[in-house]
């Protein structure tokens, strides 16, 4: 019986944990994506002369980063 509890209850508390780890995993690889690829990703379209393909991205994410609105802080 108390086997039984047990298990039920290490289920539960790593439960939380390993929800706890994707949601920050998942935050984590938001600003990395935002930060730091993004900018490498527009500054390799410049150098490699892709400018026309570059522009339009970084107006595309400006315009969406206008009117999405900013929640959790």
């Amino acid at each position: 019986m108390l086997t039984l509890l047990f298990t039920i209850l290490l289920f539960f508390v790593f439960g939380k944990l390993l929800i706890f780890a994707v949601k920050a995993a998942w935050g984590l690889s938001k600003i990395v994506c935002t930060v730091v690829l993004l900018p490498l990703v527009l500054i390799g379209l410049v150098v490699v002369g892709l400018v026309k393909i570059a522009f339009p991205v970084l107006v595309v994410v400006g315009i969406i980063s206008l009117f999405v609105p900013k929640t959790g802080y």
